[in-house]
């Protein structure tokens, strides 16, 4: 079960990163997701930052800062819980997929580093 949740972590880590690099650029999808949302699109580098700084506390936490990713998975879990949120409230259902799977990975994450990080 922990190499699951560690293989987990470490897709987590990449899609975040990938994503907060697509809401920098400001990517085509991104804008036309936020807008469907009601998100506007002056606040995507704050929520770029919040998901790679997320991303960054995993790499923290499997270096060896434990309860920093712990930190960083809770954070990651409670911003895309956010995210379903926001999607469900907007009634935007055809692409809640996405959120719902980082939410997935970033709830095992923050599992994965619990465990770690108790011992």
């Amino acid at each position: 079960m922990t190499t699951v949740l560690l293989v987990a972590t470490i897709v987590c880590i990449v899609a975040n990163a990938a994503i907060a690099a697509a809401d920098y650029v400001k990517a085509d999808f991104v804008l036309k997701n936020s807008a469907e949302v009601g998100v506007p699109a002056r606040a995507l580098p704050y929520l770029a930052t919040l998901k790679l700084a997320g991303a960054i506390g995993l790499v923290a936490g499997l270096a060896g800062l434990r309860w920093l990713g712990v930190a960083a998975g809770v954070g990651l879990l409670l911003f895309f819980v956010g995210a379903v949120v926001a999607h469900v409230r907007a009634r935007v259902f055809h692409n809640l997929a996405f959120p719902g799977l980082y939410l997935l990975l970033a709830g095992a994450s923050a599992a994965y580093m619990v465990l770690v990080a108790a011992g």
